[in-house]
């Protein structure tokens, strides 16, 4: 299996993370290594990556890919919501940096038997991590119509979400939905003629939302964000990599939330509840890729990128 990572915003990233030598920095989607192979030239001698993946074939053929950089990397085959338990497992102190390359990765969609793809027919699983339980063949074949035109509506952002459910729950009372390719030519025929002229493949918004509910990714990545604060070292930096709207949208309201010094209601004369600013936002509007990434690397097209900073607390326990 071919794990070649091409890292998106590679230049935007080493800046924002703000390298320094010795330091400690969390990869928390290891993927092919293309971000922990730059990120740990550039940190030594003495610095450090914690690689997380949940994809045990990810991990190991990063294993080979950076066995030069020695014990510089640490491998963590896990799921990056457990930052703060891999952090106490390892006996960590605090981090430096940690960033978050969200989605699915080139290989899982160039390897079509793992059911990502709606360009190859597979088994329906979409599954990250193997070991995991909830495959996408059990929630087509499983949920109701309801359940599925709110999966597909609020995960997928897709206007013909009751249409496809109707249509997959009509299939599956006659046999069983068991390939990408069955699912594909059920969407093509629920979403009418007129819609599929226009757009991305039909199947896109679908085979999304299945996706992110076999891996309960945005829960998982807003419960990681929050974790990933507690571990920086004051003035440590997080980056987020996003590849579609939802995503984005956890980790600008995050931030926002974090960056607030006040929660009260409106009206009250003085403040009450004593928050303190968490981080100090670095994107105030996200960083798109560059045309020249672009035309060298046409996935970044839908990539977007938010940092933010640790607040330093000063010697009187005020912050900076």
């Amino acid at each position: 299996m071919n794990f070649h990572h091409v890292p998106v915003m590679l230049d935007e990233v080493m800046t924002y993370l703000n390298l320094r030598q010795g330091g400690t920095y969390v990869d928390c989607t290891l993927g092919g290594g293309g971000h922990t192979t730059e990120i740990i030239k550039k940190i030594q001698p003495g610095g450090r990556v914690i690689g997380i993946d949940q994809d045990p074939n990810a991990l190991e053929a990063a294993r080979k890919r950076l066995e030069s950089f020695g014990s510089s990397i640490v491998y963590v085959h896990s799921n990056y919501y457990r930052l703060k338990e891999i952090f106490a497992e390892l006996n960590l102190g605090e981090a430096d940096g940690v960033l978050f390359d969200l989605g699915v990765s080139s290989h899982q969609l160039d390897e079509g038997e793992r059911g990502f793809s709606y360009m190859q027919d597979a088994p329906l699983d979409m599954r990250m991590n193997p070991g995991d339980l909830l495959t996408a063949e059990q929630i087509v074949n499983e949920k109701t119509e309801d359940e599925l035109t709110g999966i597909i509506r609020d995960y997928g952002e897709e206007n013909w979400a009751r249409r496809i459910a109707r249509f997959i729950v009509d299939h599956r009372a006659k046999r069983p939905i068991h390939t990408t390719g069955e699912l594909v030519e059920i969407i093509k025929k629920a979403v009418p003629a007129g819609a599929r002229r226009e757009g991305p493949h039909p199947a896109k918004r679908t085979f999304q939302a299945l996706r992110i509910a076999v891996n309960d990714e945005l829960n998982r990545f807003k419960k990681a964000l929050y974790e990933a604060v507690d571990i920086l070292r004051p003035g440590g930096r997080v980056c987020v990599i996003s590849f579609h709207s939802l995503e984005d949208r956890i980790a600008k309201e995050v931030f926002r939330e974090m960056a607030k010094t006040c929660v009260c209601p409106p009206g009250l004369p003085v403040c009450m509840c004593n928050k303190k600013q968490q981080v100090k936002v670095l994107t105030g509007k996200p960083v798109l890729p560059t045309q020249e990434e672009l035309k060298a690397n046409p996935r970044a097209r839908s990539s977007k990128l938010r940092a933010a900073e640790k607040r330093r607390v000063l010697n009187n326990g005020e912050d900076e």
